[in-house]
């Protein structure tokens, strides 16, 4: 089974300044990556590193057997920060199909199974609800399951995932956590970057970052108290 991302002596960062040096992971289909550590500890600079936004400083990486950022279609990113425009009166349905603009291309219109699964992503996210609001008068929440449903339309192989429960209360990250386990259980490699610990209790390989690899492993293997200190100067709670 070929690997859906790999990563050799991989280094990340900006301009010719590496943030973090060294990485060296595979993920095969259907496998977890966590990525944990504080602001400004690569988590971010990597993920974009995967989708092709930042070139990397040094070694070798490849997403879907191919350069990062040459597999659009098959490839979902949630930022961070999403970018939609707040000037404009983009309603949440519209924001959500624009996740299949990468298999529509420049030409083809939207068919039957493209609002098929804009409608299906936004009942798995809970978005369906607020589906015909403009985006500028929701909740950070709410937005926040608006652009999730809009990287699941996309329907990627490969599902890239910047602190995807940020803004959420208990109950909407355990359905993230729920949405995570059904896109690997079809196959989908999922790298998901985040500040809660719990998330990583299912994941295959935890890094924990800290501008360097503290640690990497199993959850257990890379969450000791001993690696949690030296990241975050103190032993969080389980």
């Amino acid at each position: 089974m070929s690997a859906r991302i790999e990563a050799t002596g991989l280094a990340v960062g900006y301009g010719h300044r590496p943030i973090v040096e060294g990485l060296n992971f595979s993920l095969q289909p259907g496998e977890l990556l966590v990525l944990i550590g504080t602001n400004g500890s690569g988590k971010s600079t990597l993920l974009k590193t995967l989708a092709g936004l930042v070139a990397a400083q040094s070694g070798d990486v490849n997403v879907l057997g191919a350069a990062p950022g040459t597999q659009h279609s098959l490839v979902g990113y949630l930022p961070q920060h999403p970018v939609s425009s707040h000037t404009l009166p983009l309603r949440v349905e519209d924001v959500v199909a624009m996740g299949r603009y990468a298999h529509l291309g420049l030409t083809r219109r939207a068919r039957g199974e493209d609002h098929r699964t804009v409608q299906e992503s936004m009942e798995r996210t809970g978005a369906i609800a607020y589906k015909s609001r403009p985006l500028r008068d929701l909740s950070g929440g709410q937005q926040q399951r608006t652009h999730l449903a809009q990287v699941l339309a996309r329907r990627a192989d490969v599902l890239l995932l910047d602190e995807p429960t940020a803004g959420l209360d208990l109950v909407g990250r355990q359905a993230v956590a729920e949405l995570v386990a059904q896109e690997r259980a079809r196959g989908v490699a999922v790298v998901m970057a985040t500040h809660e610990l719990s998330d990583a209790d299912t994941a295959d390989m935890v890094m924990l970052l800290a501008q360097r690899v503290v640690s990497q492993g199993s959850p257990t293997t890379a969450l000791t108290d001993a690696a949690l200190r030296e990241c975050f100067g103190f032993t969080q709670p389980h």
